[in-house]
C-alpha cells in the first residue's frame, strides 16, 4: 500500500525539494510539480510530490495518518480527536453504494 504523506517545501532547487514533516527532512522529486515554491504543502508518493495542498488539507492527513499510527500502536486515546467529524455519528454510504429501497408488494383487492 502507498500513502500519500504531506509535507512543507523547505527550498527548491530545480527538480528537487527539501521538505519537511515534523522532524523529518527528505529530498523530494518536484519535477511534477513546477509551481512549487518554498512554504507550499506538497502530498508525496514515494520519494515524489504529486500535488499541492492547502495548509488545512495537509493538516488534516497529517492527523488522520497520525491517528492510524496511534491505532496500530493500540493507543485508542488519540483517535477521536483526529476523526472527530466522525465520531458519535452513524456512517452514512454515499447515495451510489447505498442498497437499494425494496419496493412495497401491491395489496391485492
Amino acid at each position: 500500500m502507498c500513502l500519500g504523506i504531506p509535507m512543507q517545501i523547505l527550498s527548491v532547487d530545480g527538480h528537487a525539494a527539501r521538505c519537511r514533516r515534523g522532524e523529518e527532512i527528505e529530498l523530494i522529486d518536484v519535477s511534477l510539480l513546477p509551481e512549487a515554491r518554498p512554504g507550499d504543502h506538497v502530498l508525496t508518493f514515494l520519494g515524489t510530490g504529486r500535488r499541492l495542498l492547502d495548509a488545512e488539507e495537509a493538516r488534516l492527513i497529517a492527523q488522520a495518518l497520525d491517528a492510524v499510527a496511534a491505532a496500530l500502536s493500540g493507543d485508542a486515546a488519540a483517535i477521536d480527536h483526529a476523526f472527530a467529524d466522525l465520531v458519535g455519528r452513524e456512517p452514512t454510504l454515499p447515495a451510489h453504494l447505498a442498497p437499494p429501497v425494496a419496493s412495497r408488494p401491491e395489496p391485492h383487492s
